[in-house]
């Protein structure tokens, strides 16, 4: 009947899992204490044939006694302190060497991880960039839209409304003129100021030019545009109050004015905050109403600018540019696209 060995059972449950941290197996008595035991035995047996070899005096002598003992043991005890540090050494070199294989195996594992996070979240951000460009290419094409054929749209003046009344003070209203041309012309400084909207709840002059200029056709139709504008980009935290951007220079408000697009006023597009523009590419990406009120604020600022240009100065365009609805055109604009 076999038997199993009572030690056996829980060597087997003490293997260590992982090989790299465990110690490795020594025998008991290495080369080295071997060797070591040999030159001793070879030593002691050497000394005594040569003492018993020797003649021995009558008397006994204390001092040569201590020399014989010291001849003898003292090579012994050199070998063995050789033995020692040499097993030392070698157990040394073995520990080092297992120290250098844990951490090449741990810096493996880290570079495996960091590749398989890199693969797995590079697809994402690809894409999420793909999917901004390709709306930033749908902006651009419906933006040409209407850009393309502005030039065309007729021009009715208060002065030539006024150039037309008659002696007994009646107006000659010529065929197809709108309702809104006799009202007052609209101040520069109170379309700019409208466009700013009112600062706050006591800025009486801020709401007077508010009402002027909703009074006006086409600045009220901005206005709107601009005040849905503006809500829907509270809505993710972004208010022109707090955007950084870059002054453009009045010249290029007017070359944008007069129809030229591109990279060439690419300095328009001077909103600097990053997690703006992000917020609000992703929300004209994501949100069909965010991107048709973006569209339609887009025309009816492009439109007013054609019509406020040839009457505005440049300091007051370089007003102008520092109104709200302009920072919000200028940050639509550049998601949109416009300045590139």
């Amino acid at each position: 009947m076999a038997t199993t060995s009572p030690h056996s059972q829980p060597q087997s449950k003490s293997q260590p899992k992982n090989d790299l941290l465990a110690p490795p197996e020594r025998s008991a008595i290495s080369s080295t204490e071997v060797i070591a035991a040999a030159l001793t035995l070879v030593w002691l047996i050497g000394s005594a044939v040569f003492f018993l070899m020797l003649p021995t005096e009558g008397s006994f002598n204390s001092l040569q006694f201590v020399m014989v003992l010291l001849a003898v043991f003292m090579p012994v005890a050199l070998i063995w302190v050789a033995a020692t540090a040499a097993r030392s050494i070698r157990v040394m070199r073995e520990e080092s060497g297992r120290l250098h294989s844990a951490i090449d195996g741990m810096r493996k594992t880290y570079l495996e991880q960091q590749k398989a996070v890199t693969e797995t979240t590079r697809p994402d951000v690809e894409k999420k960039l793909e999917e901004i460009a390709a709306t930033a290419r749908e902006t651009s094409s419906a933006l040409a839209t209407f850009t393309s054929s502005r030039s065309d749209a007729p021009r009715i003046s208060i002065d030539a409304i006024k150039a037309t009344t008659s002696a007994d003070g009646q107006t000659a209203l010529p065929l197809g003129t709108p309702m809104e041309a006799l009202q007052p012309a609209l101040e520069n400084e109170d379309f700019i100021r409208a466009l700013n909207f009112p600062e706050t709840a006591e800025d009486t002059v801020g709401f007077a030019a508010l009402r002027k200029a909703l009074k006006d056709h086409r600045a009220s139709q901005l206005i709107t545009a601009a005040q849905d504008m503006l809500t829907l980009l509270s809505q993710e935290g972004i208010y022109m109050d707090d955007l950084r951007h870059d002054r453009a220079k009045p010249e290029l408000w007017r070359r944008f004015a007069q129809g030229e697009r591109g990279p060439a006023i690419a300095a328009l597009g001077g909103v600097r905050d990053r997690s703006s523009l992000a917020l609000t590419a992703g929300r004209m990406k994501e949100d069909v109403i965010f991107r048709d009120a973006a569209h339609h604020f887009l025309r009816r600022f492009d439109k007013v600018m054609m019509e406020f240009e040839p009457h505005a100065s440049d300091a007051e365009l370089a007003k102008l540019s520092t109104t709200r609805t302009a920072l919000a055109f200028m940050l639509l604009g550049r998601v949109a696209g416009m300045f590139s």
